[in-house]
């Protein structure tokens, strides 16, 4: 049974995929199928340790809307209780590696 958070996350999820859509054109079809199947907070967790970016990502880096993936959300304080240290090293890395603008969290090298 999924935690208040985790229900929330999941909505969180749900929303950037909207928000994809909406602000930066972009039909992230295989992200929203993951998350109706696996969950929200499964989905991420299978995207930040997957071996390379999603095609999703790449797509919201080529718009320049890297604050729309996954990785940039789960850095969020709302969120960083369901993470590890480790997870949230490889969302900032990422990050760091394509650009991106925001501000990232200070996080410690592995």
């Amino acid at each position: 049974m999924p935690t208040e958070v985790e229900r929330q996350f999941h909505e969180a999820m749900l929303d950037i995929y909207r928000r994809a859509k909406a602000e930066a054109g972009y039909n992230a079809t295989r992200f929203l199928g993951m998350v109706s199947e696996r969950g929200g907070l499964e989905t991420a967790r299978y995207l930040l340790h997957a071996p390379t970016v999603s095609e999703g990502y790449a797509a919201l880096w080529e718009r320049k809307r890297l604050d729309l993936t996954v990785e940039a959300m789960i850095l969020q304080p709302e969120w960083q209780d369901l993470f590890s240290d480790d997870e949230r090293r490889i969302a900032v890395n990422r990050l760091r590696e394509y650009g991106y603008s925001g501000s990232l969290p200070d996080v410690a090298p592995a």
